[in-house]
């Protein structure tokens, strides 16, 4: 290498500036993209990290969220029929509604037909963080499916509302659901 094109390289290093790299990720195997189920898959861990992202600075967590949409819904519920609701463990349902009581955010009382039984429900500072946690949840769908159409985004819903129906009960309803769009 020559004197001169030292020096240009010694001046490009010092006065350009310098280019951040983003990391290079492998490509994955063909055969894998070509699934729909690794995709989902994929693409499931994606919207879980980001959400999980995002209800952190709100201090509570998606499965909060889910409680509060089934008794701002339903008005009041038992604590089985919620967890039956969302496919929650009953033992840690008891924590997680703890948790919202202590925030002032349910209440919790005797049912008086079956004392074994306790029906929750929202306090108005529940139904204000729900409020806010729908806004919250909005956003987050509308940042991760960015790249589609409106259109697009309406037929992914009701594609992908077709597969819940069939591979989780819980999904089914009487009619199909208002597209989020």
């Amino acid at each position: 290498m020559t004197t001169l094109a030292r020096a240009n390289l010694s001046t490009m290093s010092t006065t350009s500036t310098p280019i951040p790299s983003s990391p290079v990720l492998p490509r994955l195997p063909e055969e894998l993209v070509a699934s729909a189920t690794f995709l989902l898959k994929r693409l499931g861990f994606s919207a879980k990290e980001q959400t999980m992202k995002a209800y952190e600075q709100t201090g509570l967590h998606p499965y909060h969220h889910g409680i509060l949409t089934v008794l701002g819904d339903r008005s009041s519920e038992t604590q089985g029929a919620i967890a039956d609701a969302l496919g929650y463990d009953r033992g840690q349902l008891v924590g997680m509604l703890d948790e919202l009581e202590e925030r002032g955010l349910v209440e919790r009382r005797r049912d008086p037909n079956d004392r074994r039984r306790h029906i929750v429900s929202l306090t108005t500072d529940g139904e204000k963080t729900l409020r806010r946690l729908r806004a919250l949840s909005k956003e987050i769908e509308d940042e991760f499916l960015s790249p589609l159409s409106n259109e697009e985004r309406a037929n992914l819903h009701a594609l992908l509302y077709r597969l819940a129906e069939k591979h989780d009960p819980r999904c089914a309803a009487i009619s199909a659901p208002v597209s989020p769009v």
